[in-house]
């Protein structure tokens, strides 16, 4: 529930609700008003901000949104609501809307949908206590509710390099599929619903003879081909997550918190990585939660006895070890370097610290303390 109804139904002491009725509901509404000749009413049949009928129950109800096809209500329900109190609240309400049409003026209504959306999702994320169900007003108008692949987008850019609505969406339906939904969230920050069959398409043009590519793998391979086209044909740097497939009807307030969780966290342990996968993050999940004081005196008290990890040739070494899962020939390859090249810095690195990588015990410890340096580095 919007803030500004929390505390409209805190001053009245009533419930007070949003509902969403089909304009030619509202029509008739107003009709009967006609004929009743009520005084405690304001409307008329081309509903506006701020008009108000009173129920078949005792209740009243506020116009707070006209579109094509239906009407947005606020339901107040106390049957003792004194006229004076009905006028005010359709007052705030029609001197309310300028505000809250502001942003939209000039715009698509698919992309009004999109920013209503988006702010109905950011209001759940900072509330208290946030709702996971769309309101009636957001599920009617939208295409929700199919299973759909979610993916987050944050840009770089600053103001000079702000990119618009219109921008993106061309060139995700181009690259993603007709069928596309983009809701703006945070400055320069966007969630987007990609079908599900972009798996299935995946999967056949990577897959080989022998073995289909698995899920995540699939997701993987088109995030990392919707990243490069967007720094080569969107604004530049930016940074892209990836979820599994959801449905967005009663997913997309925590499918969101996710992706904004995961983007953070690759932003923070992974720095000049700009690919970021929730199953991938897990560990620094749990170590994000550790107080900044603990991470910092767990650092300075690893890297006391040497200064063997932070040299940049040591580094890239075990970043790309544990990259590939610690296997010694796929590593030496990678880093095209002799595989005994290789196992002479993983022993030197285990006389002068007496840590060896190739156990999982130290490798565990090893990864931790890199994963915790990056952080607190940079405080």
């Amino acid at each position: 529930m919007s803030e500004w109804i929390t505390q409209l139904q805190a001053i009245l002491d009533c419930p007070v609700r949003e509902r969403q009725l089909p304009i030619q509901d509202w029509i008739m509404l107003a009709e009967d008003s006609a004929k009743q000749n009520s005084p405690h009413s304001r409307t008329s049949r081309a509903a506006a901000i701020g008009d108000y009928v009173h129920g078949t129950e005792g209740n009243v109800w506020f116009v707070t949104g006209v579109h094509l096809h239906s009407v947005n209500l606020l339901e107040v329900e106390r049957k003792e609501l004194s006229e004076k109190e009905q006028r005010l609240i359709g007052w705030m309400l029609s001197e309310m809307q300028p505000e809250r049409s502001k942003s939209y003026e000039g715009v698509s209504e698919s992309e009004r949908f999109a920013r209503e959306l988006g702010a109905w999702i950011d209001e759940q994320l900072d509330s208290p206590e946030p709702k996971h169900t769309l309101p009636e007003r957001l599920v009617s108008r939208g295409r929700l509710f199919s299973s759909m692949i979610p993916f987050m987008l944050v840009c770089e850019q600053g103001e000079s390099g702000r990119s618009s609505y219109n921008e993106l969406e061309k060139l995700l339906r181009t690259f993603l599929a007709e069928e596309v939904i983009i809701i703006p969230l945070k400055e320069q920050e966007w969630l987007v619903l990609g079908p599900v069959t972009l798996i299935n398409d995946a999967q056949i043009e990577e897959r080989d003879d022998e073995e289909m590519e698995s899920l995540e793998e699939s997701l993987a391979s088109i995030v990392t081909g919707l990243h490069v086209m967007l720094e080569s044909e969107w604004i530049g740097e930016c940074h892209v997550a990836v979820s599994q497939p959801i449905s967005p009807l009663n997913s997309l307030v925590s499918t969101t918190a996710l992706l904004r969780e995961t983007v953070h966290l690759g932003r923070t342990f992974h720095l000049g990585s700009n690919i970021h996968l929730p199953w991938l993050l897990h560990l620094e999940r749990l170590l994000n939660t550790i107080p900044e004081s603990h991470r910092i005196k767990f650092v300075e008290q690893a890297l006391k006895r040497t200064d063997a990890f932070l040299e940049p040739e040591i580094l890239t070494t075990l970043e790309t070890f544990f990259s590939l899962d610690c296997n010694v020939s796929e590593t030496a390859k990678k880093l095209y370097i002799h595989r005994n090249t290789l196992l002479y810095r993983l022993d030197k690195l285990k006389q002068e610290t007496e840590l060896d990588v190739r156990q999982f015990r130290d490798a565990v410890l090893v990864k931790i303390i890199l994963l915790l340096y990056k952080v607190t580095k940079r405080t």
